[in-house]
């Protein structure tokens, strides 16, 4: 390989001697100035001595990389200041080192090398742009990392003591935008690439060349906006009611008041259907019920959780009175005393459920409130002011009762005594009335319900004649599915 390069060596520069004698070829080879046509990335250096073009094209990268780029934060919500920055502190680097070199070996090495090397020169040259991102955004996190620290609060609502719903609006969050901003200044560094070979001859104008910006900026919106929280629809209260158990013992108030709390705060969204019996088994892990009288076959028994249909039944007067859609609901199989006839609603587990659904079309909130042994239970939503659902029950027919006698060892015969005095039964339908702006619109029964008579118990002497009053009666209770209403406890499987 050595040969032949001394060989081509040779031969041209026995051919230049041919053509143009040694005086020519001296002169080729000592020129100082660079070939004609030549260009470094547009920049015309043709003609010009190799000192200068190689001054120039330094002049040129220093005075590129002086090019600055202004960032302004004028978001009132952010910051209010501006920052500049030459395109070398931002990461961006011009470097001709590459094509000086080639220049100046036009100058290097013996006659020949330098004949050959300037015959066969490039005509066009490069400089090398580069950038480093990680410098970039140093310098602007440097300036306003701080905005990234924003927290968003949420939108809360809150129902106050006197029943107004008070909203608080949300606080978004902001988080620079770097990428957004690395583009657009390496847009315009591209530009300033392509223009840089009409600015060459003008080196002051190319370094106080500037980039103005706003410093663009994300916003962070909370998971919860003001808009989305009134959007659920929560805006007043929509319906109350309530109960008293002023006569009821400590098991059955401290029955009443836990499931009321379990209740308390429970929301549903449109078309949910609320289920009454997981309130009831919330209640049982998280206070446990006490002993209170509950009904097993149309019976007051000792049992667990009695009084937790007055929960249930006061909320069922609340949400007919919203006019909801009842999907599951019993009356007792006895009348209570803290309601009208036909307007309970019971409970037993594993048997009876009380369910409805919540068709006011937005989200509804259940609130209760314990105090002076009354139970309240307030439902907050959407419900048109005016509108209201007026409830009426209506006692279709009576129930006598039974009469049901005992032999007793200890009367004579002949002998008699009422020992329960029996109580009459009731068949009862219950109406809802929709009213709007004072006009009856519609009218719809809600339920037809049977309160069962209590017979009247009779203890008589052996030999006594039966009463002619005896009634079918009841059948013998322990024939009977221990159901238990308004209380807890393991239900008998259906037959």
């Amino acid at each position: 390989m050595k040969r032949i390069h001394v060989l081509f060596i040779i031969v041209l520069g026995l051919l230049l001697v041919a053509s143009t004698g040694w005086g020519a070829v001296w002169m080729y080879a000592n020129n100082s100035k660079v070939p004609e046509g030549v260009t470094v990335d547009g920049i015309q250096l043709g003609g010009m001595e190799v000192g200068e073009a190689a001054s120039l094209l330094t002049k040129y990268t220093d005075q590129w990389e002086q090019q600055q780029t202004v960032i302004q934060a004028n978001d009132a919500d952010v910051s209010s200041d501006s920052r500049a920055w030459t395109l070398k502190e931002l990461g961006y680097d011009a470097d001709a080192s590459a094509a000086i070199a080639a220049l100046k070996k036009l100058q290097e090495g013996d006659l020949i090398d330098r004949a050959r090397y300037r015959h066969s020169f490039e005509q066009t040259l490069s400089i090398d742009y580069s950038f480093e991102p990680k410098a970039f955004d140093k310098a602007i996190r440097q300036q306003w990392g701080w905005i990234d620290s924003s927290a968003t609060t949420n939108a809360t609502r809150v129902i106050t003591a006197n029943d107004r719903v008070v909203y608080t609006p949300s606080h978004n969050a902001y988080r620079l935008d770097v990428d957004t901003l690395r583009n657009q200044v390496n847009q315009w560094v591209e530009d300033s690439q392509t223009t840089a070979a009409t600015n060459a001859a003008d080196l002051t104008a190319l370094g106080t060349r500037k980039l103005e910006l706003p410093l663009p900026i994300k916003t962070v919106e909370p998971e919860v906006t003001l808009e989305k929280l009134k959007a659920e629809g929560i805006d007043r209260m929509i319906m109350s009611f309530t109960t008293d158990f002023a006569s009821s013992a400590e098991g059955r108030a401290y029955n009443v008041t836990s499931t009321a709390k379990v209740l308390n705060d429970v929301e549903l969204a449109p078309d949910e259907v609320f289920s009454y019996g997981k309130i009831v088994a919330a209640t049982e892990k998280k206070y446990g019920y006490r002993e209170a009288p509950v009904i097993q076959n149309g019976k007051l028994v000792p049992g667990i959780g009695g009084g937790i249909c007055q929960v249930s039944s006061t909320l069922y007067n609340a949400i007919i009175r919203a006019g909801l859609d009842i999907v599951e609901r019993r009356n007792h199989s006895l009348p209570v005393s803290y309601l009208p006839i036909g307007q309970d609603a019971t409970f037993a587990s594993g048997a009876i459920d009380f369910r409805f659904k919540n068709t006011t079309g937005k989200h509804l909130i259940i609130r209760t409130v314990v105090e002076d042994r009354k139970l309240t239970v307030k439902l907050f939503g959407t419900l048109p002011d005016n509108v209201r659902y007026d409830i009426e029950s209506i006692t279709t027919s009576t129930i006598e009762p039974t009469i049901r006698e005992t032999v007793s060892d200890t009367l004579p015969p002949g002998g008699r005594l009422i020992t329960q005095q029996g109580k009459q039964g009731y068949v009862v339908e219950t109406y809802r009335t929709l009213v709007r702006d004072g006009k009856v619109v519609s009218r719809e029964r809600l339920s037809k319900d049977k309160y069962n008579a209590q017979p009247t118990l009779v203890s008589i002497g052996k030999g006594t004649e039966p009463s002619s009053k005896l009634g079918p009666g009841a059948p013998n209770d322990a024939e009977q599915a221990p159901i238990i209403e308004d209380g807890v406890g393991t239900q008998a499987p259906s037959a």
